[in-house]
């Protein structure tokens, strides 16, 4: 019989394996022990590992158990069930919602955003600022983002701070409740946002722990799940985990593409002034539409281009009867190879009729097909605002925010085509650049502000590329 919280680390051969089961550290099984009490919300993760019952579990606890044994669901974890345990098919005490991953892992947590079940690639992204850029960047569709940042709400939202009408993002992961605004800018609470847009997300997750789950073994496929009745069916979950396809292979980039095209006339934003209108138009500049960030056509715009945005699937036809003086390939999601079915011979016309060409992340990888290349999908991808990367030709080291599952392979790259960015965290291409035609592109986002400004140049040198090619 298990009379004491000793019982339980022996039973689990240690306080090491319990923590680890738990998903917690070492010293957070010193303060049970101190406490005499395992906190109830790692009582699930007890109950598959040991098989104890749940009620053997709470007569464990001391009612006069201390604050720091961590007797509360949130903020901190609520435990995963493992791999091969078997789930609990009801929430324990005070979770709302969880997460289902494809391998049967389920974490329990707090709902919040729209009541509804979501599916797709679990991913989390680094930046500590600009969640609401990030959630309704179309990048980021078919994904559900971990935020890696603790304090998620605390900037509330506004119709600004936004890079797409519809946001793309199916779900979000935080570690705590989210936090009330406190920004002059917010106009309503990111709960409400969410509801509005009918996004789920959950709360209470040692989001570590996931993270570091994500950067050792891939991003899983997962369902995001809120339900308003509280009922949750494991199973019928985690079959819709295994059902999802995966980003390899998916061409999504036209599902959030303009479905016609149209004028964009705005500028950068300034503080006190709000957007600004666009400056002088020197150069025509056709914008193709794979999943465009909004603030990179506000760069565009600010550097003089007048720009106009055709849908992803437009041909080559389509694009040069714009009779354009450059033409931009925009950010995107989903698998280059899928997409590039019918974006690289358009790309390709454009190229063969000479026309300057510059491309960003989706973009870039397109170019580099169109040029003869491959492209991978990475292990885990780079998402977040201090991706350091190094420009070849300056040895400049540019601070840059990323979102992408993909990369161009290096080998791959015929004669002609040169390396002109390279990550300095794992090697991966950052940009390229043919020698024989006016073509360049970069794999991360030079419109974001992580430097703050380091990767601005890019816009003037695609319009410098535009003046050298009329002149």
């Amino acid at each position: 019989m298990m009379r004491s919280v000793e019982d339980i680390i022996a039973l689990m051969g240690g306080a090491e394996a319990l923590a680890t089961r738990c998903g917690v550290g070492t010293e957070a099984v010193r303060k049970w022990r101190q406490a005499r009490a395992i906190p109830p919300k790692h009582w699930p993760a007890v109950s598959a590992a040991t098989g104890l019952p749940l009620d053997a579990l709470a007569r464990l606890s001391s009612p006069t158990t201390p604050s720091n044994a961590e007797t509360s669901m949130a903020p901190e974890t609520v435990p995963g069930i493992t791999p091969g345990a078997a789930p609990q098919q009801q929430p324990p005490a005070g979770a709302t919602a969880a997460l289902v991953l494809a391998d049967g892992s389920v974490f329990w947590g707090l709902g919040f955003g729209a009541h509804t079940t979501s599916v797709g690639e679990i991913c989390f992204n680094t930046g500590m600022t600009g969640y609401q850029e990030t959630l309704t960047d179309p990048s980021y569709a078919g994904q559900i983002i971990t935020f890696t940042f603790p304090h998620i709400g605390n900037v509330g939202a506004n119709a600004e701070d936004v890079e797409s009408i519809t946001p793309a993002a199916r779900g979000l992961v935080v570690k705590l409740d989210l936090t009330e605004p406190a920004n002059y800018r917010a106009t309503r609470h990111l709960d409400d946002w969410l509801k509005s847009h009918g996004i789920p997300g959950i709360a209470g997750l040692d989001t570590r722990a996931l993270t570091t789950r994500i950067r050792d073994s891939g991003a899983p496929n997962g369902v995001l799940a809120f339900p308003a009745n509280g009922r949750f069916d494991l199973a019928a979950l985690r079959a819709q985990a295994t059902g999802w396809p995966g980003l390899e292979g998916m061409d999504l980039a036209r599902e959030v593409s303009c479905r016609q095209s149209y004028r964009w006339e705005e500028g950068l934003w300034h503080w006190g002034e709000g957007f600004e209108p666009s400056p002088a138009k020197k150069h025509k500049v056709v914008a193709v539409d794979y999943g465009a960030k909004r603030n990179i056509l506000r760069c565009l715009a600010d550097a003089g281009c007048d720009v106009t945005v055709l849908p992803a699937t437009a041909t080559a036809e389509d694009i040069l009867s714009q009779n354009p003086d450059g033409v931009f390939l925009s950010n995107g999601p989903g698998d280059p190879a899928a997409t590039g079915e019918y974006a690289v011979p358009a790309i390709r016309g454009v190229l063969e009729a000479g026309k300057p060409v510059f491309g960003i992340c989706l973009g870039h990888q397109l170019l580099a097909l169109a040029l003869g290349a491959r492209t991978y999908k990475l292990d885990r991808g780079h998402r977040g605002a201090n991706q350091p990367v190094k420009d070849l030709a300056t040895g400049r080291v540019e601070i840059t925010s990323q979102n992408h599952g993909f990369a161009v392979d290096d080998k791959s790259l015929p004669e002609g085509v040169k390396i002109t960015h390279v990550s300095l965290f794992d090697g991966s291409n950052e940009g390229i650049a043919a020698e024989h035609r006016p073509a360049f592109s970069v794999q991360y986002h030079p419109e974001a502000s992580p430097g703050p400004s380091d990767s601005h140049y890019l816009f003037h040198r695609f319009v410098e590329m535009i003046e050298k090619h009329k002149g």
